[in-house]
């Protein structure tokens, strides 16, 4: 008996003469009606903010989502805290380890650690580390300036 080919989800949906669902729509921040500015943001152009000796940083906010560019020296301390936006931590270069969820994790150059919302950690930099933070929503406390904690002289 001839096995028949199973079909392609591709072809099956091309062929379809259903009308195509509606997508939703996405709740967005602005008023309705403004149109949504697009960004080029070359990071040298965006001033280092130094948070204290062994930590600084650059971020770039949109509508619904940031990213920030984190330099940490090696031993630099981020104490523990938590935020209500979910948070993917890359590591471009070096290592950070982590103390979260009960865990210890060691995130190295090309990993990604992916933080939910209301999680405690904290992290410390085993070398010269440089890590791209992405947050939904945006972080009002760094884009306000109340991150005391990040804000301490380190010794």
């Amino acid at each position: 008996m001839p096995k028949s080919k199973p079909k392609s989800k591709l072809k099956s949906k091309s062929r379809s003469k259903t009308k195509p669902r509606p997508r939703a729509k996405r709740a967005v921040s602005q008023p309705a009606g403004l149109p949504v500015a697009l960004q080029y943001i070359p990071w040298h152009t965006i001033p280092l903010e130094d948070l204290n000796p062994l930590l600084k940083r650059q971020f770039v906010v949109g509508q619904e989502i940031m990213l920030a560019r984190v330099l940490l020296d090696k031993g630099c301390i981020v104490p523990e805290h938590s935020h209500p936006n979910e948070q993917l931590t890359y590591i471009v270069e070096g290592a950070l380890k982590f103390w979260i969820d009960g865990k210890v994790i060691t995130v190295h150059a090309g990993e990604v650690l992916c933080i939910p919302s209301n999680m405690p950690h904290k992290a410390e930099a085993l070398e010269y580390t440089v890590d791209l933070d992405v947050f939904t929503p945006p972080r009002a406390d760094w884009i306000n300036k109340t991150d005391q904690y990040l804000r301490k002289d380190e010794k």
